[in-house]
């Protein structure tokens, strides 16, 4: 009984977080963080250019699964290098799993020779729970326009198994070639699936 309580509970408390996911098409809420080195970042200083949010957790085997196999990486670097902003954002609560200083920050990037615009820092959760960001990796699309054009999964196959990469559908690789070149984008929305973020208790 406890067990379906408990259940229970979950489902109406992912139900309600569901619904704080803003719209694709909709205006994508800005935010202000500090990256691994101190300086902030705002989404509203990038206005004009497509924007990739990545919400990261380095020890989530999702996570691990992408950034393991030089998947990430690659993509970061194939847009960053075509003027698409990458700002991969940690969500996670001080003392959580996942939660990183910004020393730690910094020898992650190295590392695992990243190639994101910058890490950002969330400890408070405030940019996570204003996408409403329930997964790492969770991806967002924002157009030059300010407005959310994707959201959800990197790719179509939710598994930690880096094998499934080369069969999978990369969503966001999809969609940022369909923007780029005028198309709309066939796949706007999906399910995100990885480790839960570690919200801070409100």
């Amino acid at each position: 009984m406890k067990t379906t309580l408990t259940l229970f509970a979950s489902l109406i408390a992912t139900a309600v977080f569901a619904s704080d996911v803003p719209s694709v098409g909709s205006a994508a809420p800005d935010f202000s963080l500090p990256d691994a080195k101190g300086n902030s970042h705002s989404l509203s200083q990038y206005k004009g250019k497509y924007v990739v949010l990545e919400w990261f957790n380095p020890e989530c085997p999702f996570v691990k699964k992408h950034y393991g196999s030089d998947n990430m990486q690659k993509l970061q670097e194939q847009y960053t290098s075509k003027g698409v902003v990458w700002l991969t954002i940690d969500s996670n609560a001080p003392g959580t799993e996942g939660s990183i200083t910004p020393e730690q920050a910094q020898k992650i990037t190295a590392s695992w020779k990243t190639h994101q615009t910058a890490l950002l820092l969330d400890p408070e959760g405030k940019a996570g729970r204003a996408y409403g960001a329930k997964n790492t990796p969770n991806m967002v699309i924002i157009d030059p326009d300010g407005k959310i054009a994707y959201e959800g999964a990197i790719d179509s196959k939710a598994s930690p198994n880096p094998a499934d990469i080369p069969s999978s559908t990369n969503y966001v690789k999809a969609a940022l070639d369909q923007s780029l070149a005028g198309k709309p984008i066939t796949t706007p929305q999906t399910k995100p699936y990885g480790c839960s973020v570690k919200y801070k208790s409100s």
